[in-house]
């Protein structure tokens, strides 16, 4: 992959006054009409930050939710905008539309060093469908296009790569370049011991980052449901739990491609299960691995395996995590995933390096307690993460201007 250029690499003298159009993902949780959660907020501020002190006017797009190409209240970015004013102490204007005559005008307005947010670009069903006439309306208003939105870059959307035809000079923020940065390195020049814990409920959501990290990692640590269909495909017992019937040739390949290429490619050894998961009462039982009753669905790994899983992270020096060994969110079944969080924060603590790749693993530490300076790193991207991991090249990037 080439290096792309990042916003650094522009002169402040080439910002004072130009209209920056910044590409963020602000696709924020929210409860009861408040937003629960800012990582994503905070996460765009050091960009944000950089071109309000080189006296640029910042124009704010993001995609929020699944509008399906047309205005709809509920997913309307307004509530960002008032939370964003919050945490910056400085109003940020809410444009209610992303294009137009009057988005341009109203940003022809705007004083250097200002802050607009621009509504919702899925608004338009042109934006997911990367029109070029509607990839030239949003780069109307704007001199120079930054890309800080690394969990949209797996997307060839308008706002995300169309945009970038009709701008000539094209960047990453620094969120982007940082996460490009951070998962490069696990996958180019890792330091070793190298292990990869992959969770999450099906092989055929992770099959291609499963083959890559195999061929990368020294040793790959398997949990949540995708571990049973491994155990099956071996002859063992696993109850009702989750399984891909279809995928277990696919598993047994899997594990020749692993001894083929001496990776160490680690299974549970025992399972927290239960009989009825709708019975909030009912208090799991733990199962040794190809044992687990006719019965018994297992939906987290037991304490064998958490012991085990915490002895590997300790004699490693880079570990990536992707997907979470358990259902979580039920707290009867997230102690597999609390014990790898904890082991990963005391390697980092020790002078490891440790790397969440984002989606299910980032919202599990959260729910735990953790922050980022818990550990290296944590990927903003859920699919993002796992196609740059996978070895794809993402739209967003390869369209930016490179060294």
């Amino acid at each position: 992959m080439k290096k792309v250029l990042g916003l650094d690499s522009l002169k402040p003298e080439m910002l004072n006054g130009k209209k920056v159009f910044v590409r963020v993902d602000f696709n924020v949780p929210v409860e009861n009409g408040q937003i629960s959660d800012i990582t994503r907020l905070k996460a765009s501020l050091p960009t944000i930050k950089y071109l309000e002190k080189n006296k640029a006017i910042i124009i704010l797009a993001s995609h929020f939710g699944r509008p399906k190409g047309k205005p709809n209240p509920e997913y309307s970015l307004k509530i960002v905008a008032e939370e964003l004013s919050k945490i910056l102490g400085k109003e940020v204007l809410f444009i209610p539309d992303c294009i137009g005559e009057k988005t341009q005008n109203t940003i022809s307005g705007l004083e250097t060093g200002s802050i607009c947010l621009l509504e919702n670009v899925r608004f338009y069903s042109a934006e997911e469908e990367n029109d070029l006439e509607f990839s030239k309306k949003l780069a109307a208003s704007a001199d120079i296009y930054v890309n800080d939105a690394f969990g949209s870059a797996h997307r060839a959307h308008a706002s995300t790569a169309g945009i970038t035809q009709f701008l000539k000079t094209s960047v990453a923020g620094f969120l982007m370049e940082k996460e490009i940065k951070e998962l490069s390195s696990v996958l180019n020049s890792p330091e070793r011991p190298f292990m990869s814990i992959i969770g999450g409920s099906k092989i055929s959501s992770k099959l291609d980052v499963l083959n890559s990290l195999i061929e990368k990692s020294d040793v790959v640590l398997i949990g949540g449901g995708m571990a049973y269909t491994f155990i099956k495909a071996q002859g063992g017992k696993i109850g009702k739990s989750i399984c891909e019937n279809d995928k277990l040739s696919v598993a047994l390949e899997i594990i020749e491609k692993a001894k083929r290429l001496g990776t160490s490619l680690i299974l549970p050894d025992d399972h927290l299960c239960i009989e009825n998961f709708d019975t909030k009462e009912e208090e799991p039982q733990a199962f040794l691995v190809g044992q687990i009753p006719d019965s018994m669905t297992a939906c987290d790994i037991g304490p064998i395996t958490c012991d085990n899983f915490e002895v590997y992270i300790g004699q490693s020096k880079t570990v990536l995590w992707n997907g979470p060994v358990g259902i979580f969110e039920d707290s009867r079944f997230a102690g597999g995933s609390r014990v790898i969080a904890k082991s990963l924060s005391k390697l980092q603590a020790h002078g490891g390096k440790t790397i969440i790749g984002g989606g299910d693993s980032a919202s599990a530490i959260n729910a735990f307690g953790f922050t980022e300076k818990d550990f290296g790193h944590i990927s903003t991207g859920g699919g993002a993460s796992l196609e740059f991991l996978e070895g794809k090249t993402l739209p967003g990037i390869a369209a930016l201007n490179c060294e």
